[in-house]
């Protein structure tokens, strides 16, 4: 397993002998590094890279598949801070020069060179590291410029501020994520001024949330809170009809997230083309879903619902679950827990008032169907939340 606090090292080298030697000699403890991987051609060593994000990568120039100049010239655009060491017989002096000129850290000579030397060029790098900190991810507009040139071809820069993102400004305790795609337009507010209204941004954090043009964005959500951010999108859609996403999700690499914003943007490309929408919804559901959100109290049957948007009871039952993916019971249960949450959190409401509000009875019953469905009690929860909000505060 690999530890945080140690700086990585990808090793690269056609030659067995040389790849267990460096693995197996070198005191990389002493140096406060660890080798995460090593690779016998050029084309595997960056298939390390990209999972591994190594902070050191030491390659032989002359290997199959692919050379360790094209090795270092991918590395470096993917991530500059990276540090290379390239390893080099006589034969390829020229090339160690060119390496050098394209950023490499340092080279040696493969069958002269002494432990000392090896060693010293690593406690360089390792003081250059530590001394120089990572780079702060983007604010949103450069974001959006990157993902803009990266998903039409014009630069390769984004997958690495995405692997940073996760790294360092993601607050998501290593959980698969949900890439959601949002489309805004004609809804006179884009979606994340919406979380703020919400109060969601702070569970997932504003780097979370990527424009992409004046109407989309797209909305990395944690796998623990994709049933709250459904919910959300739902609840938006019943008073903002022209409201549009479409998700990926769960996922665990950065790779896998990379590809699903690229899946995303081609979907949404061809919907433009088109015209072909998964995300429409038929009036009646969306009159029906807004008849729930504007009447929170309503305690709505199915066949109340149905009759009210012109459907039969069965009609509108199969239509619902079809289009939302909730039957309307569970729909509906969802949309009161929801609303509890937020008025025991953001209000002094007494348990009597939240129940009638959410049109769940006296505050007796509503205690016990709060706590069936969170493990918690109203009390237990406001407390928590309102001790959370004043710590952020």
């Amino acid at each position: 397993m690999e530890n945080a606090n140690n700086l990585k090292v990808l090793i690269a080298d056609d030659e067995s002998i040389v790849r267990k030697g460096l693995r197996s000699t070198v005191p990389w403890e002493r140096f406060g590094m660890e080798v995460v991987a090593d690779a016998p051609n050029g084309a595997k060593a960056w298939e390390a890279f990209k999972e591994h994000r190594p902070d050191i990568v030491i390659t032989d120039i002359v290997m199959p598949e692919m050379d360790g100049i094209e090795l270092l010239r991918r590395v470096k655009e993917a991530e500059e801070r990276t540090k290379i060491i390239l390893l080099s017989c006589h034969r390829d002096f020229e090339y160690a020069q060119q390496g050098i000129q394209l950023g490499a850290s340092g080279y040696l000579l493969k069958t002269a060179f002494e432990d000392e030397e090896l060693e010293g060029l690593l406690e360089k790098l390792r003081r250059d590291l530590q001394r120089r900190p990572s780079p702060a991810p983007l604010d949103g507009e450069k974001l959006e410029a990157l993902l803009f040139g990266w998903l039409s071809g014009s630069s390769g820069r984004f997958p690495a501020e995405l692997e940073r993102l996760r790294a360092e400004a993601w607050r998501f305790g290593g959980q698969d994520v949900h890439v959601y795609l949002v489309r805004t337009e004609g809804c006179g507010m884009p979606w994340a001024e919406w979380l703020k209204a919400k109060q969601l941004v702070h569970s997932t954090g504003n780097e979370a949330v990527i424009p992409y043009g004046g109407d989309a964005c797209y909305w990395i959500v944690p796998e623990g809170l994709q049933e709250a951010a459904n919910s959300l999108l739902i609840e938006a859609k019943g008073s903002h009809g022209r409201l549009k996403w479409s998700a990926k999700g769960p996922l665990g690499t950065s790779s896998g997230i990379a590809e699903a914003f690229r899946s995303l943007h081609k979907e949404a490309e061809l919907e433009r083309a088109y015209g072909v929408s998964g995300g429409d919804w038929p009036e009646p559901i969306q009159k029906a879903v807004r008849l729930l959100h504007e009447q929170p109290g309503s305690d709505w049957s199915a066949s109340e619902l149905a009759e009210e948007v012109g459907l039969s009871r069965s009609h509108f039952s199969i239509l619902f679950k079809k289009t939302v993916g909730d039957s309307f019971i569970a729909f509906q249960y969802k949309r009161k827990l929801r609303l509890a949450q937020g008025l025991l959190r953001d209000t002094d409401l007494t348990m009597q008032d939240i129940a009638e509000r959410t049109g769940l009875g006296d505050s007796k019953y509503f205690s016990k169907w709060f706590k069936r469905c969170t493990g918690q009690t109203p009390s237990q929860f406001r407390t928590v939340q309102k001790g959370e909000s004043d710590r952020t505060v």
